[in-house]
């Protein structure tokens, strides 16, 4: 017919990400509840001796902690069902050891339910943390009955009782001097997706999200989804770092504490919103999902300290992010795979599955985007997004600005992008910049590039 045809795609790079890790990953952020009789005893690692007569949050109401995250900006939330104390916070059928054997709510009470029941409701997604390390259950250290144990409350909380569940997070945490265990990580693997096909698993190597290496909310500088899980004794600048030659895509979850510590305690203050903004330019900022720990009170609320926080965090986030002052600039490249789909200026449109191609004949010296714009504007963030679904593939960029004297000067640069990197640099005046890619894996792709000015930090 004669009719022109649109230009391929260019081939994914992989590994590249599964379905539910780009969900995932497009939340951004997600907040963790630590709760149980740690909240009680004023201790962050419970014995596993409590009475759990302690345990009495008169007056608990979960659809306050998810109003107070959503409000927030937060879609995602984990709780800790049971932590290395062995306390569930469900009324376990394989132990006693639980809200059942408790005055709150004259042991009819469940937690777990009551915050599944407030999640959905909300559109709030749930996660749902199992500590491996169980301080009282007496099989502990068996390793067959114990995992028989540990998979059976596992099968109880991802079955139709608590309905979806988003994310089960997993860690290795065991004080010294503990029995000999050995967990069986690959059948309960196995067991969680073949129960919540949809969840992610996290870990410290994954299997689908890794622990960052460090409990202070901070990603490398350089940071990698690409892995290799079946590494044994990873260290915690691999951990953060991740492998430019990893066969395996496994990204990086930054775990911290609103306040020091992860339980609440009387004496504790949280964190500023100014912090947490600090935070989060090294985690979402640099590649990874950040998940914040707001721990509830004894009384059963998210306290009011740490709701303030929140929102003037979410309120700092808005008044940054909310103006691209990139979008009224005019785009150009040094080549273009296609002149319809992978146009320079696809880089302004927000989202994933459309980005700017350079010409897979071009070299790597001219992988570059300019920025025009009619008059001066004034910025000190760069945020970069490449389209993960086709793979991660940048590993070295600068961003220069043309200064009066008509010379190229770098106003930032950086290493890895992958779903998100957030450069905040000096205060900048300019009308004309350019990116420039330095070094790929493959041809760079980009899906996004704002330029935003932060007047808090």
């Amino acid at each position: 017919s004669g009719s022109a045809h649109p230009k391929t795609p260019p081939l994914p790079l992989l590994p590249i990400p599964t379905a539910r890790q780009i969900q995932w990953q497009l939340a951004e952020t997600a907040i963790f509840f630590h709760f149980g009789t740690n909240t009680f005893t004023d201790r962050e690692w419970g014995t596993g001796q409590a009475d759990p007569w302690v345990f009495n949050p008169i007056h608990l109401n979960a659809s306050q902690w998810i109003s107070s995250v959503k409000e927030s900006g937060f879609s995602r939330v984990i709780l800790t069902a049971k932590h290395h104390d062995g306390f569930c916070l469900w009324p376990s059928d394989y132990t006693d050891y639980s809200v059942e054997s408790t005055p709150w709510r004259n042991g009819t009470g469940d937690v777990v339910r009551d915050l599944a029941e407030a999640a959905r409701t909300a559109s709030v997604e749930l996660g749902l943390y199992l500590s491996p390390w169980d301080r009282h259950e007496s099989c502990y250290g068996k390793t067959v009955d114990y995992n028989e144990f540990y998979l059976a409350q596992m099968t109880e909380l991802l079955t139709s009782r608590y309905g979806h569940i988003g994310e089960v997070f997993l860690d290795g945490a065991k004080g010294e001097g503990e029995k000999d265990m050995e967990y069986l990580f690959p059948l309960w693997y196995a067991r969680i997706h073949q129960l919540q096909p949809s969840a992610i698993i996290f870990s410290d190597t994954g299997p689908d999200a890794r622990w960052v290496g460090d409990e202070t909310g901070v990603a490398g500088t350089t940071c990698w989804s690409l892995f290799n899980k079946t590494y044994e004794n990873i260290d915690a600048r691999y951990a953060g770092e991740g492998d430019q030659l990893g066969q395996d895509w496994v990204p990086a979850e930054c775990d911290v504490s609103i306040r020091p510590g992860w339980f609440w305690h009387p004496s504790e203050a949280p964190k500023s919103a100014l912090h947490l903004l600090d935070i989060y330019y090294k985690s979402v900022g640099r590649n990874c999902l950040l998940l914040l720990n707001v721990p509830p009170n004894s009384s059963g609320l998210i306290s009011p300290q740490d709701i303030q926080v929140l929102h003037e965090f979410a309120r700092i986030r808005t008044a940054i992010f909310s103006d691209n002052l990139a979008k009224n600039a005019s785009v150009f490249a040094s080549s273009t795979r296609d002149d319809y789909l992978y146009t320079p200026d696809k880089v302004l449109s927000e989202g994933l599955y459309s980005y700017w191609a350079p010409d897979e004949e071009a070299l790597a010296s001219n992988w570059v985007l300019y920025l025009n714009f009619d008059t001066e504007i004034t910025f000190n963030v760069l945020l970069l997004q490449e389209p993960i679904q086709m793979g991660q593939r940048i590993f070295e960029f600068h961003l220069d600005v043309l200064n009066d004297k008509g010379d190229w000067e770098v106003a930032t640069n950086g290493t890895t992008v992958g779903y998100k990197r957030l450069l905040l640099h000096r205060r900048l005046a300019a009308s004309r910049l350019r990116l420039v890619v330095e070094k790929s894996r493959a041809d760079p792709l980009i899906s996004y590039l704002g330029l935003y000015l932060d007047s808090f930090s």
